[in-house]
């Protein structure tokens, strides 16, 4: 029986399984959820949005909050994901805003979301774990 098909392509070998698979760690979402928004409002609260020649502290502050947040992410679960963790801050000038992310997911992965704003600025942070 081949797997090729009429245009040459193959399909993928079925996986193998080995006699014992270990479980898949889980990830508590939730506790990183709470800490993204304690992080954020602590972080920002009387933050303002800075003068042109000071708008490395906006690059200070991104950098900051997602290393904090991929310490913590760390922290609940150090072993058998990989994480990635987006921030934006932006200035809010009474704009709407929006972030989302669609993706394709295994049953392990998470995404955790917070939004935090002032009268001045807009920050989005998003983090993932992907197993």
């Amino acid at each position: 029986m081949s797997l090729s098909t009429p245009s040459g392509l193959r399909s993928p070998p079925p996986p193998r399984s080995s006699g014992a698979s270990s479980p898949r760690p889980k990830f508590e979402a939730d506790l990183l959820k709470a800490y993204m928004k304690k992080l954020l409002s602590s972080t920002l609260q009387n933050s303002t949005w800075p003068e042109p020649k000071e708008r490395d502290k906006v690059k200070q502050w991104m950098k900051e909050l997602g290393e904090r947040v991929k310490e913590r992410m760390l922290e609940i679960q150090p072993r058998g994901f990989k994480y990635v963790v987006l921030t934006q801050i932006s200035e809010n000038r009474g704009q709407g805003g929006r972030a989302d992310i669609v993706c394709h997911w295994e049953d392990g992965d998470i995404v955790a979301q917070e939004m935090y704003y002032n009268d001045s600025l807009i920050c989005v942070c998003i983090a993932l774990a992907i197993s």
